[in-house]
């Protein structure tokens, strides 16, 4: 489902219901029952009150940019051909917070505030990570 030059996750029992819920072109994110809080990167156990009452649920896969950064110069063959590559931290509109690559034809127009949404399918199978775009 993924460029196989891309480097793949190493799925886990942990990460298997985001990596899983990706290869579907959805953003799985963990929740907290017991304080509400949305977990991301997959953890056993929330990180602000530690309790392992944790559930997966499907992110909107809206929100904006915070901040962000172009990435000129990578190791990997992949991401070299790409450059710039942009990396932005994303405040989801549903709770919580994530980074994600952001792919755009335009990388000097990202900004912060920027509103992004999750790149849909069938362009999502090619990136083996959540990746977004400028909203529409």
């Amino acid at each position: 489902m993924t460029d196989s030059a891309y480097p793949q996750p190493t799925l886990t029992s942990t990460n298997a219901p985001l990596i899983e819920g990706w290869r579907r072109g959805e953003l799985m994110l963990q929740h907290c029952n017991a304080c509400h809080a949305v977990i991301f990167f997959p953890r056993h156990m929330c990180p602000t009150c530690w309790s392992v009452d944790i559930a997966w649920k499907r992110s909107s896969g809206r929100g904006k940019i915070v901040s962000y950064s172009h990435v000129y110069s990578h190791v990997t063959p992949p991401f070299s051909a790409e450059a710039p590559t942009i990396l932005a931290e994303i405040v989801l509109d549903d709770g919580g917070a994530m980074l994600a690559r952001v792919i755009s034809s335009e990388p000097a127009a990202i900004a912060s505030n920027m509103r992004v949404e999750l790149l849909p399918m069938p362009e999502a199978a090619q990136y083996p990570l959540p990746t977004f775009r400028p909203a529409k």
